[in-house]
């Protein structure tokens, strides 16, 4: 019973993770500059399966956040950070991709909480019938 409430939570706090890159990569969709130097690059989560006791298959977790170098070009001479042919270089991120992605791991978040209620409803009624 308990190792269903550990992998319901463990896509849980993966599919967190998820959203609040997407969320990243969104707000900083036209970010020509970021801490380290450059336009923002847009992460991308990757998960693998997650490992309890030696034994794979026990839930998800996250591996990496990875950061990806697309970029997108556009024409504007009168920016500041146009390089000489007038284009300025912004992340390469696609924002219906983007909500997709959020919509994705929103969907996999309620379907977690969900096994996680059932896992624990289980458990009650078990304990309710040894007393």
């Amino acid at each position: 019973m308990f190792k269903s409430l550990d992998i319901s939570t463990s896509g849980l706090v993966a599919q967190r993770v998820r959203m609040n890159t997407c969320a990243t990569n969104l707000a900083n969709i036209d970010s020509v500059t970021s801490p380290e130097g450059g336009p923002y690059k847009r992460r991308s989560v990757i998960f693998e399966a997650g490992m309890e006791g030696g034994n794979s298959g026990e839930g998800v977790k996250v591996a990496s956040i990875e950061k990806q170098d697309t970029y997108r070009y556009e024409y504007d001479p009168a920016n500041p950070y146009a390089d000489a042919r007038g284009y300025v270089k912004l992340p390469g991120i696609d924002p219906f991709v983007e909500t997709v992605n959020m919509m994705e791991a929103q969907r996999a978040y309620e379907a977690n909480l969900a096994a996680a209620e059932v896992s624990k409803s289980m458990l009650q009624s078990s304990l309710r019938l040894l007393a």
